[in-house]
């Protein structure tokens, strides 16, 4: 009996490390990188816009161009669970992959980004952070719902965007930065998806290295930085991503994208 016991808390104890590294960061980092783009604001540029805001707001012509260009150069759009299983696994990718995603839950994603990326049959991520759900210039749950009934993918990005690295634990569970900006959130976009959250957006795309175990402690299996390189013990959880530059003609937005993966 108590070898049968050791041998199902050896078992058990695989089986926690398999899932806490599903493989190695050898095997990951070899895998060729896949064009990931971050959006945020799709507008036009007003004049109390600064110049690092502009870096942040596309302007709606130029994200049109932009998914034109896409389209028209033979681009296919994946989802994270896609990328997880070319990652750990190997699967095959469409030819010329790459993944759209979108932060911070504007309404403009809903308006303009939506509708140009369903002409082109191409589909999103999109991070959203839960404390701007129905409020002014934001998307309300019905349209977040929508959006993962298309076929979008919706995933978790805080509940007000606070640094991930300055989170503490609290033995009151409404002090904990981890219930309150992980948990409670993905608890909430799951209610509205009715879909489990597995992946994850860094607010401002910062990391440290000692948030990596953590979030998957979670419940995540890969997040997302910016242009960051990856962790060496930990690329998973540090994919990287770049921003489509305001500033960027369709031809930047291009070689970007060839170069910077």
């Amino acid at each position: 009996m108590l070898k049968q016991l050791s041998s199902l808390s050896f078992f058990c104890l695989l089986s926690i490390v398999s899932f806490a590294q599903p493989v190695s960061s050898a095997v990951v980092l070899a895998r060729k990188q896949v064009p990931i783009v971050c959006y945020h604001q799709i507008r036009d540029w007003r004049p109390k816009d600064s110049k690092v805001d502009k870096d942040y707001i596309i302007p709606v012509a130029a994200f049109k161009a932009h998914m034109k260009m896409l389209a028209d150069s033979g681009y296919h759009t994946i989802l994270p669970d896609q990328l997880y299983s070319y990652l750990t696994k190997g699967t095959a990718l469409p030819s010329k992959p790459i993944m759209l995603t979108f932060d911070d839950t504007d309404l403009d994603q809903w308006e303009i980004a939506r509708p140009e990326m369903k002409k082109y049959g191409f589909k999103g991520v999109f991070f959203i952070m839960t404390v701007s759900l129905g409020r002014p210039h934001y998307m309300s749950k019905a349209q977040v719902k929508q959006l993962s009934d298309e076929g979008n993918v919706i995933e978790s990005h805080t509940w007000d965007h606070h640094r991930v690295d300055k989170y503490k634990h609290d033995p009151n569970p409404k002090k904990d930065d981890w219930v309150i900006q992980i948990d409670k959130p993905t608890k909430t976009l799951e209610d509205i998806t009715g879909k489990k959250m597995d992946y994850f957006a860094y607010p401002f795309g910062v990391w440290k290295r000692p948030v990596l175990s953590e979030l998957r402690k979670h419940g995540f299996k890969m997040a997302f930085q910016l242009a960051d390189k990856r962790d060496e013990t930990d690329p998973l959880m540090t994919v990287r991503r770049i921003l489509d530059s305001g500033y960027w003609t369709t031809k930047t937005f291009s070689n970007s994208i060839k170069h910077s993966f």
